[in-house]
């Protein structure tokens, strides 16, 4: 089944790929891989999903905004392919960050959010290295941050 099948299969709408805000790219292509930036928490409405794990929002909340970090990722490669995802051989490795209090400890269950989305999407292809830090603060105050390499085809 193809990764885009597999899209519709899941009733999954990615949102638009986001231009970045700063001076760096979205994603980079050197030899077959694909490097796509660190993508915030976002709902499906555009709005930021702010706060601290811990404080402001519950391990669940932080889950679901891994996933939609993990969303904006798949769109991020879809874009960097030319629209297509066929172009991707597997995921390589995802870093996820955590806007969490100082004693919060699941920071690898928060990041299962995104994990989670990317294997459904990629199967086998889609599982990958990770690593899930805690940090006392992101960008614009959202409460998760994911980036990603990709092995192309």
């Amino acid at each position: 089944m193809s990764y885009e099948s597999k899209i519709k299969e899941l009733s999954i709408e990615l949102p638009s790929a986001a231009n970045p805000v700063g001076s760096y790219v979205a994603t980079k292509i050197s030899g077959k891989f694909l490097f796509i930036s660190g993508q915030i928490s976002m709902n499906e409405k555009g709005e930021l999903i702010k706060g601290k794990i811990g404080k402001d929002l519950n391990k669940e909340d932080g889950y679901k905004a891994a996933k939609r970090c993990a969303l904006n990722i798949v769109s991020q490669a879809k874009k960097a392919c030319g629209g297509d995802l066929s172009k991707i051989k597997s995921c390589i490795k995802l870093t996820g960050f955590v806007n969490s209090t100082d004693d919060f400890i699941d920071q690898p269950q928060v990041i299962n959010g995104a994990s989670d989305l990317i294997a459904s999407i990629f199967g086998n292809a889609g599982m990958h290295t990770r690593a899930a830090v805690s940090t006392n603060s992101l960008p614009l105050g959202v409460a998760v941050e994911v980036d990603a390499i990709f092995e192309l085809n």
